[in-house]
């Protein structure tokens, strides 16, 4: 049997968004007039057929929510669901969680898969393969065909939509400063996460901080890399340099560091200082000496999230301004820094 044409299909073959086509297979206004004929044009030669369930779907709205999250084992992303399942259910919506495990691939079916009138919107941290080859047009493709996404944390700059952030940049600015302040001289920074946007600006707050109290930087005792296990692999370096401070930029980064000072002798927070970025359990209850972390305030960027979503679902304005939504952070000390 000969396959039906799709509005995607029509769309690829002319050159023009889905929504181009719908709007103009259905008159609309704001498609001119040689545009609306070569696409009837083109979708009768195709035997164009429209599914009138789909249509239904796509007009009648769902109540339900497309979560897209990197990583169910980090905490810091079940945290941001916690927040978001709380103002969903306050406000009346289902929530369905999808975890795209960093797969560009995977990320981009979820959204064309539960877009075909399955969700209302989607609340999105973008993956790092997404991330590592700046592709973000899935993102674009479905904006432009009417559904809205609020990204968080990990975000695309060049994608038009509500985001969630923390001040990345700055905490990590004040979280080195602390560790100065503290009488610590040579900071070592540990990164497994140095392709991802947050990467990138912690360490640019680590850097700048180094720079505002005129410390010169030094290779020797960063590690910078897109991997774990590359990281674990050349942690044992920086202690071959004699360093009094660290600051580790996820939270798996700061864990180890504390691991690898402990076995080879140092004591924390005696011989050496760490902070860590994000505010897990392994961090505040489950390590001795426990973690000083920067928390990002997981459940609070789940509900602004939630609620940029929900009014932009819910509003009447045709286009309402994107906005962006900065967290602070906080500073949790604890037994792995010195106290003065």
């Amino acid at each position: 049997m000969k396959a039906k044409a799709t509005l995607k299909q029509i769309a690829k073959e002319l050159n023009v968004s889905v929504s181009t086509v719908s709007k103009a297979l259905n008159d609309s206004p704001e498609i001119s007039e040689l545009t609306k004929v070569k696409i009837k044009e083109y979708a009768k030669l195709k035997n164009y057929k429209p599914n009138i369930i789909g249509l239904n779907l796509k007009n009648r709205k769902t109540k339900t929510i497309g979560v897209i999250i990197p990583n169910i084992l980090n905490s810091f992303f079940a945290k941001v669901f916690s927040g978001i399942e709380k103002i969903a259910d306050e406000k009346g919506y289902n929530v369905i969680m999808c975890i795209s495990n960093e797969s560009l691939d995977k990320e981009a079916h979820t959204l064309e898969m539960l877009s075909n009138g399955t969700i209302d919107g989607f609340i999105v941290s973008v993956s790092e393969e997404a991330q590592k080859a700046q592709d973000y047009q899935h993102f674009t493709t479905i904006i432009n065909d009417g559904t809205p996404i609020v990204m968080f944390d990990r975000i695309a700059d060049g994608v038009d939509c509500d985001k969630v952030i923390v001040d990345d940049f700055d905490s990590a600015l004040h979280a080195t400063q602390q560790l100065l302040n503290l009488g610590c001289k040579n900071i070592a920074l540990l990164s497994s996460i140095d392709n991802l946007s947050v990467g990138k600006l912690r360490t640019d707050g680590y850097l700048k901080a180094l720079s505002n109290n005129g410390i010169a930087v030094n290779p020797d005792i960063m590690i910078r890399t897109d991997s774990e296990l590359d990281l674990k692999n050349k942690i044992d370096s920086i202690f071959e340099n004699p360093i009094d401070g660290i600051f580790a930029l996820d939270e798996n980064d700061s864990v180890a560091a504390l691991r690898v000072a402990l076995k080879k002798g140092f004591k924390v927070p005696e011989d050496i200082s760490i902070i860590g970025f994000a505010d897990g359990i392994l961090a505040s209850r489950r390590l001795s000496p426990s973690l000083t972390t920067v928390s990002q305030h997981g459940i609070e960027i789940g509900e602004v999230a939630a609620k940029l979503l929900i009014k932009r679902l819910e509003s009447e304005e045709e286009h309402l301004p994107y906005v962006t939504k900065v967290i602070k952070t906080k500073l949790k000390e604890r037994e792995s820094t010195r106290v003065v």
